[in-house]
């Protein structure tokens, strides 16, 4: 449907990010990392989705500067 995401998958996602775990701009990879550590499939895809927008969007901000 549309880009809107909850506020429980962005608030686990940057969570994530400030734990230092690396994530990368590849959405199977997001998914390998997060693992089984995700109590339900479609929330990990859910995470990993919105992980590769942010990281997508920070390679932009970096690109332009």
């Amino acid at each position: 449907m549309g880009k809107i995401k909850s506020k429980l998958i962005k608030r686990t996602a940057k969570a994530l990010i400030e734990k230092g775990i690396e994530f990368s701009s590849d959405f199977e990879k997001n998914k390998k990392i997060l693992g089984n550590t995700m109590p339900s499939k479609k929330l990990r895809n859910q995470i990993a989705g919105y992980l590769v927008r942010l990281k997508k969007s920070e390679a932009k901000m970096l690109s332009n500067c």
